[in-house]
């Protein structure tokens, strides 16, 4: 176990140096995770916005499925989408276990539920304002959606940088589907769990320093987005 006061000064040297094992780690964790928020908006998003416009037999309960599906347990996850692609499952064949896009594959079931659930009740908010609008010019559902997507863009940038904030801080699933294989799947979260548990916290502190950074930047781009949207709601 290294001494903590010097744990912190090779942990900052680690990071003022770009040292290339951190940032490789450091690039690929935002790769999977920023791929992951785009195909979980490209997918949560349209959904959100057909539950917030439209009205079916059986709302109430996708609404509740939905919200429940947004408290996964990311190991559960990790554990079907493992079976799933495992050499005796289903998709076995494909030989993408232990890969980046098991990991993408994993985090878009983790995040597509809490993007469809934000997103809908952004754009249900808005569709209020503009339903007897859309009803006295005839205007086609299709259109309907993309007026309110295109309308509430900056609150929806704010729920996809929750998702984003969501998977790239996420651990359980990508270890199990992932194998935290090292210069293939070691993210940071992986790489933070393994190095602690083999005493080596001065890189696990450079990876908790970086991923510190980078929740607090999505928070200050979420706070930034939201006085954006104020602005624009109230021009």
């Amino acid at each position: 176990m290294q001494d903590l006061g010097e744990a912190f000064r090779v942990a900052f040297a680690l990071v003022v140096s770009a040292d290339p094992d951190l940032m490789e780690i450091v690039v690929l964790s935002l790769q999977v995770s920023l791929v992951a928020m785009l195909v979980a908006c490209a997918i949560g998003l349209p959904l959100g916005a057909l539950i917030a416009i439209t009205r079916f037999p059986g709302r109430g309960a996708v609404l509740v499925v939905v919200n429940a599906l947004m408290g996964l347990p990311p190991v559960v996850v990790g554990l079907l989408v493992y079976l799933h692609l495992s050499r005796a499952g289903p998709f076995g064949w494909l030989g993408l276990l232990y890969t980046p896009t098991a990991m993408i594959i994993a985090q878009v079931i983790l995040i597509t539920p809490i993007i469809i659930a934000l997103s809908r009740q952004v754009l249900e908010d808005l569709h209020i304002e503009y339903a007897e609008q859309f009803r006295s010019l005839s205007v086609p559902q299709h259109t309907a959606i993309g007026a309110l997507l295109w309308d509430g863009r900056f609150a929806l940038l704010t729920v996809a940088l929750a998702g984003f904030g969501r998977a790239v801080a996420e651990v359980g699933a990508v270890i199990i589907v992932g194998g935290n294989i090292d210069h293939l799947t070691r993210v940071m979260t992986t790489a933070i769990a393994l190095e602690t548990s083999k005493g080596d916290l001065a890189l696990a502190l450079a990876l908790g320093l970086v991923l510190l950074t980078i929740a607090l930047t999505v928070n200050a781009l979420v706070m930034s987005l939201r006085m954006t949207a104020d602005r624009h709601a109230h021009a």
